[in-house]
């Protein structure tokens, strides 16, 4: 049983420190990787963990729902490979997506914490890397068709590369360089968490983390606890609709069930899983279900293990939101991210003034460039924006805001710099929020050259061109998605195609949701948003989108 904490104020500042480790980690791996990925887009997390691989303390910035994947990952790679048989120095990888984040591209990395001779904690990191092989097709029917599946393996022993599973990864991938650069990029954040906690334990005079993990642990634990029991017991119901694939459209049914101090998210009754991406593996699922809440409820209390102890989230086998193996994922976002819309509107009833209006950005839109410039060189590019938040009772939603996710999108300057694109337009898009008491965030037009003499390859990962983000309270939805060539014809978002040489594109990226009646608006913020341009629509023309969006047009 944890004592009480008599050292709050003690406590607090071990704890900052701790996460401090964690941030100068994240500096370290961001400032060293290869790919703009990691660099300008801010899609990993660092986190460090007790012994028994429970998170105590999370990077802050970075993708805040993996590091709630962290500690049932690292139970899972417990399993292959028990403390007892760990050394200073090793290193294991994995991206099963059904141990780690949800698809192939993301690399967990675990490594031990030693001090005095002792195991005494893990490092953890998850970073996507820019290439993971595979057969570049939406036609995937099975994981395998997706990259190279690495189970748990030993990449470092004794702080020595394994050279045969180097040598196997590297030969499976098409930017080897760019992708062992980032790998060693999450070593050399690990080597900062292992050396920052070998001098938290020896300043503390403390031999191992067990008493302030488990003090730590229970602080998280009471305070989402108490936040819950202010929640009416009861199951509360809500269901969600978007675009899907190939006359499959994609349903959630959520319910969410209050006792006591306890919450049962449960997906019985969403869509069966499907030949194509968009499956969500369990552990994401999870991720993007206990996260959104996490932040609902308690939005001030660090994040941890303990954060999600009074949490349980359940999908019954075989469906979109818990698919068996060996199921295709990559674009597992397209349905991760529609769950926290889901947990919003089934507590929309008993926390109307918290809650949010569906966002543009859940699902987050993807595009992924890839070419060969006039010189001959390669380049692989990935698209990272943001769309419209959704408003709440008191605030106009934000714009091109991340969220669920935390990714950001990363400098035009960057971008440019790692291929031969050039990037025309990057603007608020006008009228795409939706109308309410309070106004939805607003999106983004984006439009990209390609100013070579060669076609560039062009992967849409995307939802919300049929089903745009809902309002709550009577407020309308946001403007859908679109992409739109500069010949007039529009792109499926779920598609591979081709940018011709000379030509451009527009990416229109969806606005959020709008909250309570529009002709509540004060007229001050009517005239506001007009004289902003924000309510201006602009409607383009373009023509029909070819086909059903998931063939590969190869011209």
């Amino acid at each position: 049983m944890t004592r009480p904490v008599s050292d709050p104020i003690g406590l607090e500042v071990r704890w900052d420190r701790l996460a401090a480790a964690t941030d100068e980690a994240a500096s370290t791996m961001l400032r060293t990787a290869f790919s703009t990925i990691i660099r300008e887009s801010n899609d990993y997390t660092v986190v460090l963990m007790d012994r028994e691989g429970r998170t105590m303390a999370e990077s802050r910035a970075g993708i805040p729902a993996f590091a709630a994947l962290m500690s049932s990952l690292t139970a899972l790679v417990l399993e292959r490979f028990p403390a007892e048989e760990w050394q200073d120095g090793d290193c294991v990888i994995t991206n099963d997506p059904w141990i780690a984040t949800g698809h192939l591209p993301d690399i967990a990395m675990i490594t031990p914490v030693f001090h005095r001779g002792r195991l005494v904690a893990y490092a953890g990191t998850v970073a996507h890397s820019p290439d993971i092989g595979g057969t570049p097709s939406l036609r995937a029917t099975e994981l395998i068709s997706e990259g190279i599946l690495i189970p748990p393996l030993r990449l470092f022993r004794a702080g020595r590369v394994d050279e045969g599973v180097k040598g196997l990864l590297l030969a499976n991938v098409r930017l080897a360089d760019q992708v062992w650069g980032d790998l060693e990029a999450q070593a050399a954040a690990h080597a900062v968490c292992r050396r920052r906690a070998q001098e938290f334990l020896a300043d503390f005079d403390e031999p191992d983390f067990e008493e302030f993990a488990a003090q730590v642990h229970a602080v998280t634990d009471a305070a989402m606890r108490a936040a819950v029991r202010e929640l009416p017991d009861g199951v509360h119901r809500s269901t969600v609709d978007a675009d899907g694939v190939e006359e499959r459209p994609t349903h959630i049914a959520c319910a969410v069930t209050v006792s006591g101090d306890e919450v049962e998210i449960d997906y019985t009754g969403s869509s069966p899983q499907v030949p194509f991406s968009v499956n969500s593996t369990l552990n994401y699922t999870r991720a993007y279900s206990m996260y959104p809440l996490k932040i609902l409820l308690d939005p001030s209390t660090r994040t941890n293990w303990g954060s999600y102890r009074a949490v349980r989230v359940t999908a019954p086998q075989g469906t979109i939101v818990n698919p068996t193996f060996p199921a295709p994922v990559v674009a597992r976002h397209l349905t991760g991210h529609l769950l926290s819309c889901a947990v919003y509107q089934a507590l929309a009833p008993v926390l109307p003034d918290r809650v949010i209006a569906d966002s543009g950005g859940a699902p987050a839109l993807r595009v992924r460039f890839d070419g060969v410039d006039d010189t001959g060189r390669p380049f692989s590019l990935m698209l990272f924006a943001n769309a419209g938040m959704g408003a709440s009772m008191e605030r106009d939603g934000l714009s091109t805001t991340a969220f669920p996710t935390n990714s950001g999108s990363g400098s035009i300057e960057a971008l440019e710099t790692a291929s031969p694109l050039r990037f025309r337009r990057k603007e608020l898009r006008a009228g795409s929020g939706g109308r309410g008491r309070r106004r939805g965030g607003l999106g983004q037009d984006i439009e990209v050259h390609n100013p070579t003499s060669r076609p560039v390859r062009m992967v849409l990962l995307g939802d919300r061109e049929q089903h745009p983000a809902l309002g709550l309270a009577g407020g309308e939805p946001g403007a859908p998605a679109q992409v739109v060539l500069d010949s007039g014809e529009r792109v499926p978002l779920k598609s591979i195609s081709q940018l011709a040489p000379g030509a451009s594109v527009v990416i229109s990226f969806p606005g959020g949701g709008g909250f309570g009646k529009p002709e509540e608006r004060e007229p001050e913020l009517l005239l506001a948003d007009e004289m902003a341009g924000y309510t201006l629509r602009s409607p383009v023309t373009a023509r029909p989108a070819r086909g059903n969006g998931l063939e590969e047009a190869e011209r």
